[in-house]
């Protein structure tokens, strides 16, 4: 049944700092801000932005990453939110640095839709940056092929300072659900390196599914559609994002 928060992000989680969510034993994603350079009609978070709580002082990120200390399994932090590089430089670097000096984690993952909504922010000196601990990945958020164009420059700025850059694209009725236009952007994507990493259904949430959702039988039919045509180094897995599942759910297991 769809909600306006699937995920109960809502939902105070024992043992859990405010601002910190985990739904995997390997990772955890850090509500770093509440503000975003747009307001996608899909986003999953829409209906809790504004109201779920955020780091916003030095306490809490201290207490996120006293929380990630005591779980030694955890390797891979997600700088979430909102979008943090709507924050300035150095409190992007403020939770770069808190979680990139831990041994246990190996990546840091900044999640964020500057490169396509406001590529100017992804500067030259912030690129460089965040690429000295060596432990920063970019996943960006792209879903045309004119958005990946547009996305190209930011993107070769990370690039060029050794920050891997992916993509995950939400599959969305009316924009890029027809086998062609897939096709168009993940070679966009692959000619601006930036490697196609998960294509979405919807996720559950209220009202998205009604306006943006594509049927199942479609969305299996675009993926093998762009899998006799590209490579796998462009091929991103189709998935599906399943409140209380222990994955991403491949499009074959549904």
């Amino acid at each position: 049944m769809n909600s306006p928060d699937p995920f109960g992000e809502l939902t105070p989680k024992r043992g859990l700092p405010p601002g910190l969510k985990q739904r995997f034993p390997d990772r955890v994603l850090v509500m770093t801000t509440d503000r975003c350079f747009e307001a996608c009609p899909h986003c999953t978070r829409q209906f809790i932005l504004g109201k779920a709580p955020v780091v916003s002082s030095d306490e809490d990120l201290g207490r996120c990453v006293a929380y990630v200390k005591r779980h030694p399994k955890v390797r891979d932090v997600l700088l979430s939110g909102g979008d943090v590089l709507t924050l300035a430089d150095d409190a992007v670097m403020r939770f770069v640095d808190a979680f990139a000096a831990l041994p246990q984690v190996e990546v840091v993952r900044i999640c964020t839709r500057a490169p396509v909504a406001n590529p100017a922010r992804v500067t030259d000196r912030l690129s460089r940056r965040l690429a000295q601990s060596g432990k920063v990945w970019a996943n960006v958020h792209v879903n045309t092929a004119a958005e990946a164009r547009r996305a190209a420059t930011a993107a070769a700025r990370l690039v060029l300072r050794g920050i891997p850059v992916s993509s995950q694209t939400v599959l969305l009725r009316g924009v890029n659900d027809t086998p062609r236009k897939m096709l168009a952007l993940l070679r966009a994507l692959s000619a601006a390196r930036i490697r196609p990493y998960y294509v979405f259904q919807c996720d559950p949430v209220e009202g998205l599914v009604e306006r943006f959702g594509v049927p199942l039988a479609k969305a299996k039919a675009i993926e093998a559609y762009c899998a006799e045509r590209i490579g796998g180094l462009a091929l991103p897995r189709f998935v599906a994002d399943l409140p209380g599942s222990r994955r991403k759910t491949p499009l074959d297991l549904l």
